[in-house]
């Protein structure tokens, strides 16, 4: 036969009871929730820092490259000047060295740029785009066609850094032909 105190040490030896267990139940899914919640913020948190890093680096590369455009804007007058001499040289200066010499630094210069992803905006016979172009005087010939170029444009990218200033044709005059 068994003792009182023998039958409250198998008690004890049990399992909790099941209003205890629902209870442990209840927290652990309740600490599961909270565990699963966290591990959101922290996947969301890593995500935004992420995206964070991307978006700083391609802001830094993106200022480097305008401020090199800033550059180049200033060096351009230098290079219309270049093209302007080189169309204008007399015929009998042609071919003497010191002005092959120029056409090799204006070669240099075309080159720096080319480099610098520095593109010319394609303008003559064009239709006019306000976007890319600059009317400045209006001229017969075809409507809204660029039919002169008075200076180049220029491109860095997609962003236009310099618009070509040009002139575009108004269409025919009544009573012409």
């Amino acid at each position: 036969m068994t003792t009182e105190r023998e039958e409250n040490a198998a008690d004890a030896a049990q399992p909790a009871l099941p209003d205890d267990v629902e209870k442990l139940q209840a927290l652990l899914e309740d600490e599961r929730g909270k565990a699963q919640a966290y591990m959101q913020n922290w996947q969301r948190a890593a995500a935004d820092f992420q995206n964070y890093k991307r978006r700083v680096e391609e802001e830094r590369s993106e200022s480097a490259r305008f401020a090199n455009a800033a550059m180049i804007i200033n060096l351009l007058p230098l290079l219309d000047d270049l093209d302007r001499a080189l169309h204008n040289i007399d015929a009998h200066l042609a071919g003497l060295t010191w002005v092959d010499g120029i056409r090799l630094i204006h070669r240099k210069f075309q080159a720096v740029l080319d480099m610098a992803g520095i593109e010319e905006i394609s303008a003559d016979g064009q239709n006019f785009d306000p976007a890319i172009h600059e009317a400045v005087s209006q001229g017969p010939g075809e409507e809204n066609k660029v039919i002169a170029v008075v200076q180049k444009g220029y491109k860095l990218g997609d962003r236009v850094i310099r618009p070509s200033m040009v002139v575009v044709g108004k269409g025919n005059e009544p009573g012409e032909a």
